[in-house]
């Protein structure tokens, strides 16, 4: 009998060793095309972000908080697309998708760590927009360097020793049946799946960290934005208030894809998780998410065009 090169799904897990992701091994006469897709927005999302690092870097005019956070916002999406996108590409590419246990939970920790990060830095941004519509007379004692620093470190921090003590318990969890992982990376609500057992702690844990992560900072961009939509609606000049809202207007709508798509994975119970439905939302806070964003930073920012019609023509000509 010849041998598929594909590890039969293991029944008994007490001494797990590997998980098999599944991805989209549904759809075989897919995996071609796919791998084309993914490929392409993969790049799209390093070259996208990579230039509005290099173009907040190296033009003076976007030396501000503002773009300081963006550039930091940039940086993080590069890290957090290449925990999954990269295995993703692989994976389509070869029959056998085996992950071991340790690298399962190393991709989790990662993925969670640097979602969490996401969170907390579109929330910076929003208080970064707060101060500098709500009170612009003291937006440069406010936001000064040293705060700006002090915030993207406690960003890059705040999620780490959480995200240790989230997944140490979750891969406590006692295993059993199939490994085969319906999904294209080590995610929470499949990996629950599997687990046997009392998994009632554990999924009240998730709620507790999602409402730290993720309810909580979005609650505070809501108020944030409540209060510069009310601001900007006193503001007496009609072009004040279009420039205003156009400011505004890119982070809110990378706010409502990232934390919309998240909310709604993560918050709900895990007996309406449908087959599939957890991977389709997953593709929006991966990869369709992080590609649309330099896209709607740029295009609708006109100090960010000015600087890119300045930097490219010096580019090409290198």
């Amino acid at each position: 009998m010849e041998s598929t090169g594909q590890t039969p799904p293991q029944r008994n897990l007490s001494m797990l060793v590997e998980f098999i992701l599944f991805g989209f091994s549904d759809v075989p006469d897919l995996q071609g095309f796919l791998f084309g897709v993914f490929l392409i927005m993969y790049v799209i999302i390093l070259m996208g972000n990579g230039l509005i690092i290099i173009i907040t870097n190296v033009d003076p005019s976007l030396h501000t908080p503002m773009y300081f956070f963006l550039r930091k916002f940039s940086s993080l999406e590069i890290c957090y697309v290449s925990v999954t996108v990269p295995r993703l590409l692989i994976d389509l590419c070869r029959q056998k998708r085996n992950i071991s246990f340790l690298a399962c939970a190393v991709q989790m920790y990662f993925f969670l760590v640097l979602g969490a990060t996401e969170c907390f830095i579109l929330t910076a941004m929003a208080y970064d927009r707060y101060v500098a519509i709500c009170n612009p007379l003291l937006y440069p004692l406010i936001m000064n360097n040293r705060l700006c620093s002090q915030l993207a470190a406690g960003c890059w921090i705040s999620g780490i020793p959480v995200h240790i003590g989230f997944t140490y318990q979750l891969f406590s969890l006692p295993f059993c049946g199939s490994n085969l992982l319906n999904h294209f990376f080590c995610d929470i609500p499949p990996v629950l799946e599997l687990a046997c057992g009392d998994t009632f702690m554990t999924q009240i844990l998730i709620y507790m960290v999602a409402v730290l992560v993720v309810n909580i900072p979005f609650m505070l961009i809501l108020g944030s934005y409540v209060n510069i939509i009310s601001t900007i609606l006193k503001l007496p000049s009609a072009t004040g208030r279009a420039k205003a809202f156009s400011t505004c207007s890119s982070h809110l709508m990378v706010v409502a894809l990232f934390f919309g798509s998240g909310i709604i994975t993560y918050m709900r119970p895990k007996s309406s998780h449908l087959k599939g439905t957890d991977k389709f939302l997953s593709l929006f806070y991966t990869i369709v998410t992080p590609m649309l964003n330099p896209i709607i930073y740029c295009l609708r920012n006109k100090d960010v065009m000015v600087a890119l019609r300045k930097f490219l023509p010096k580019w090409i000509v290198l």
